[in-house]
């Protein structure tokens, strides 16, 4: 049986490296008619369109010009279960836990809920171009099954983990440290490794583990070392000490995880923000990865993340939406607010540095750049699509017939900063433009990726479109979803 080739044409950005200036022209690749050659849900070529067409065969043709080609989006904070709460009104952390998470997480367990708000959830993230996420489930075994059975039937690169919380927590959402370990230990064995999927042993955060369940947590990296491991650290002051009450023995909010064998470069540690110099110390020392959080920092009013300093001392930070305390899925939104978090800090984000950090900077702080977050050959078929469009407002059709597909899913998302559009004004930009000159572009998202999905709702044709708002200083993505009879998913 031979497999089917696919070749996308159109402009092509990749990274090779992290781009350490906005002059910085050696760590990416910017291709103006390039094409990428998919088989077997792998990228078999990426370069120019002659040079790559002569390799395709009998290739299926998809032409996206002028549009441009860029590694799928990864999201390496974000909470499954909280889909219903996103963005909730009025409240810090703590409280905004117990007031509005708490109570949707405890819907999880049942089997059937979980697994509905699976497709929405994975709907959700593919609509904002994510085809790779690292994601909180609940306490309950059942919703850690619904997530990674989405995630195999879609073939999606996903990590994840049943969430571990034996204290501080209401009626139904607590497990024992023994539960929690017997259920990770299960899911490991189920899903690790199965398709894409990967496990990540999830401690929720220190204030809602005992020290018991902590060393049941430490007794499972032993274990699974090629696991990731994944908490959260010093978000909220009330926070910090909530957990200096209940560690007193220990030498800081890190030391509690550091004492019970969890910190490594699989390590993934959600916000970081309030951070003392020996923790600074033992992440350079770990490779523990700090996670920024922009979106969900400023919403809950947590504190402003120091990007420039932890990369001066040698850490390597992702960045990350944490829905639903963050809110928005787009990880183009994200940018946006981090962009915003920076400036209060003198602490500057160029164009090229965002969109590497989003895609290959994030594949690198999970140690899976040679998998994802690039679109070099051999790499995943993880691609999504940046398009340009006419300024008509919030409107959308489908390329034949003109009309809206029975089955989409459509978000409102972010207003662009100025040195953002400037990047894709020179991505994007006319060929008899002037050189240099700055001409506005509306920004849309089309994915591809390399997971698997059937609609027979869904017009045959890949072939789709987005018209959004053209104005220069309010760009707003409308998302569309679709898929194709050749089981490949397509979002916007």
């Amino acid at each position: 049986m031979t497999t089917q080739k696919t070749l996308l044409r159109g402009r092509i950005l990749d990274f090779v490296a992290e781009p350490q200036s906005p002059e910085d022209d050696s760590a990416h690749i910017h291709i103006e008619d390039g094409a990428i050659l998919i088989e077997g849900g792998r990228i078999v070529a990426r370069g120019g369109f002659a040079e790559v067409n002569r390799q395709a065969g009998d290739a299926e043709i998809i032409d996206h010009r002028p549009h441009l080609l860029m590694a799928g989006f990864i999201d390496p904070h974000i909470h499954f279960p909280q889909v219903q709460v996103i963005a909730s009104w009025g409240a810090q952390l703590l409280d905004w836990l117990n007031n509005y998470t708490f109570p949707a997480e405890t819907e999880y367990a049942d089997p059937a809920h979980s697994a509905a708000m699976a497709g929405r959830f994975y709907d959700q993230i593919l609509a904002h171009g994510t085809t790779t996420a690292v994601a909180y489930c609940s306490v309950h075994k059942t919703s850690a099954q619904a997530y990674f059975a989405e995630a195999v039937r879609r073939n999606m690169c996903m990590i994840g983990g049943k969430v571990m919380m034996d204290r501080n927590a209401p009626d139904g959402l607590r497990d024992t440290p023994q539960s929690s370990y017997d259920d990770s230990k299960a899911l490991i064995a189920e899903w690790h490794g199965r398709g894409r999927a990967q496990y990540a042993i999830t401690p929720r955060f220190a204030i809602t583990s005992t020290p018991e369940q902590m060393e049941m947590a430490g007794a499972l990296v032993a274990e699974h070392p090629d696991c990731f491991v994944q908490t959260h650290l010093s978000e909220n002051h009330d926070e910090i000490a909530f957990t200096a009450a209940l560690y007193p023995e220990a030498r800081d909010y890190l030391d509690v995880y550091q004492s019970h064998g969890l910190l490594s470069e699989k390590m993934l540690l959600g916000h970081s923000i309030h951070l003392k110099p020996r923790e600074i110390d033992v992440l350079v020392e770990t490779g523990a990865r700090p996670v920024f959080c922009p979106t969900s920092n400023l919403f809950l009013g947590s504190g402003l993340f120091d990007d420039a300093g932890l990369r001066a001392r040698g850490t390597i930070n992702a960045i990350a939406t944490d829905v639903g305390g963050g809110t928005s899925y787009s990880m183009l939104q994200t940018l946006n607010e981090g962009y915003k978090i920076l400036q209060l800090q003198r602490q500057r984000l160029h164009p090229l540095r965002a969109f590497h950090w989003i895609t290959r900077g994030n594949a690198v702080a999970l140690g899976m750049e040679d998998r994802i977050g690039t679109l070099a050959p051999g790499s995943d078929a993880d691609i999504v699509v940046l398009t340009r469009a006419p300024p008509r407002r919030w409107r959308c059709g489908w390329s034949a017939p003109r009309r809206w597909p029975k089955s989409f899913s459509c978000c409102r998302s972010w207003a662009m900063t100025a040195p953002l559009r400037r990047s894709m004004s020179r991505a994007h930009r006319h060929e008899k433009g002037a050189a240099g000159r700055f001409r506005p572009r509306s920004t849309g998202l089309i994915g591809w990726a390399s997971c698997q999905r059937r609609r027979s709702s869904i017009p045959s044709s890949p072939q789709s479109c987005c018209w959004l708002d053209g104005s220069s200083t309010s760009w707003f993505i409308r998302a569309m979803m679709s898929s194709t009879d050749k089981a490949s998913s397509w979002a916007s």
